[in-house]
Order: structure tokens, then C-alpha cells, then sequence
């Protein structure tokens, strides 16, 4: 086919052009954009806790633990071999705290936070005198009651 009779749909021009929107409508969605700022704030916090567990957490358990050693250099020896385990008991260390965090701050907290709301939302306000005037004349009216033996 010449270039003049190919149909619209074959214009590549217009495929990388509704290419390019689609992805725009995607990348710019609410969600997307909530969940990059997540990833990106979960990394810096990341990096507070590894800085909290190697400067603080570590050499607190090195202070406390009977060596004269850093926990980096803590290793055994097998048959010539050195296993050094003080670096792996840093990151276990680093991963409880980071866990531990993770359960109080956003499953128990958010939790309570969103139980709250909740329940802010189920309990309506109280009525005031006027409310509660007229509902006790509507339910009068319901069961039938003549106005007369209203007042």
C-alpha cells in the first residue's frame, strides 16, 4: 500500500500519540502518584532505621554482649573457616525493628485511628429539645393519637 491509502489506524504518528496519552492518564493518576511518594518515603525511612539499628541498637548489644569486639567483627571459626555472623545478626536486628515499627505505627495506630472514625461515623449527634419534641409527636401521630390529647 502507498503511504496515501493507509487507513488512520496504521498512522504511527497516532499510535505513539495515543501511546503517550494513555500513559499520562496512568503515570498522573491520584493512586500512582500516592504510591511512588510512599515508596520514596519507606526508603528514607529505611534508611533511619538501618542508621538507628547500626549506630545505636548494634553497639549498644556490642557494649552489652562479653567480647572486647565490634559486633562486625563477631565470627566462628570451623575447621579453618571464618563465619562471620555479626553483620547477618545487624540486619535480623534491622528487620525486627523495621517490622516492629511497621505493626505498632500502622496496623495498631491506623487501626485505632480508623475504628475511631468509624465510630464517629455510626454514632449520630444528639438530638436537640426541638428534635426531640417533634419525634415524639410524630410517633404520637403514628400510633394515631387525636391532636386533642397532644396538649
Amino acid at each position: 500500500m502507498e503511504p496515501a491509502q493507509q487507513p488512520a489506524s496504521f498512522d504511527p504518528r497516532r499510535k505513539a500519540f495515543s501511546l503517550f496519552e494513555e500513559f499520562k492518564t496512568f503515570a498522573f493518576k491520584g493512586n500512582v502518584i500516592d504510591l511512588a511518594t510512599g515508596v520514596i518515603i519507606g526508603a528514607a525511612f529505611g534508611k533511619i532505621i538501618d542508621s538507628l539499628v547500626k549506630q545505636v541498637m548494634m553497639p549498644l548489644i556490642s557494649a552489652l554482649a562479653p567480647s572486647d569486639q565490634s559486633y562486625v567483627n563477631w565470627a566462628w571459626t570451623m575447621n579453618g573457616q571464618k563465619i562471620e555472623y555479626g553483620h547477618f545478626l545487624g540486619e535480623v536486628v534491622n528487620f525486627l525493628l523495621v517490622a516492629l515499627i511497621l505493626f505498632v505505627f500502622i496496623y495498631k495506630f491506623l487501626g485505632w485511628v480508623m475504628k475511631a472514625k468509624k465510630e464517629e461515623a455510626v454514632a449520630p449527634p444528639p438530638l436537640t429539645k426541638d428534635q426531640e419534641l417533634l419525634t415524639e409527636i410524630r410517633d404520637l401521630l403514628k400510633k394515631g393519637a387525636a391532636p386533642e390529647t397532644l396538649g
